[in-house]
């Protein structure tokens, strides 16, 4: 199939372009950082920005794209769970 938008530029509020399933980890950092997380089932998300910032979003709702650019989705503090990171 082609790709009409291939060769445009990719910015921060343009549709994703791949997705991978998240395992919550204290350590390990996700492979890429996303620009969005999608939430399966409600929750608390607890995940730490590009920045270095951790921070819990209380009950993250299910079926939601939340625009997060985010490097790690700790275990500890995260009960949200089915999340994709979007890239």
């Amino acid at each position: 199939m082609a790709d009409e938008f291939y060769g445009h530029e990719t910015g921060l509020t343009s549709p994703a372009v791949g997705a991978a399933d998240i395992i919550p980890n204290d350590t390990v950092a996700l492979p890429k950082a996303t620009r969005g997380i999608y939430v399966g089932t409600t929750g608390s998300l607890r995940l730490q920005f590009v920045s270095g910032e951790v921070v819990t979003l209380a009950n993250a709702q299910a079926g939601m794209i939340y625009p997060l650019r985010a490097v790690l989705v700790l275990a500890t503090g995260t009960t949200a769970t089915g999340l994709v990171g979007l890239r």
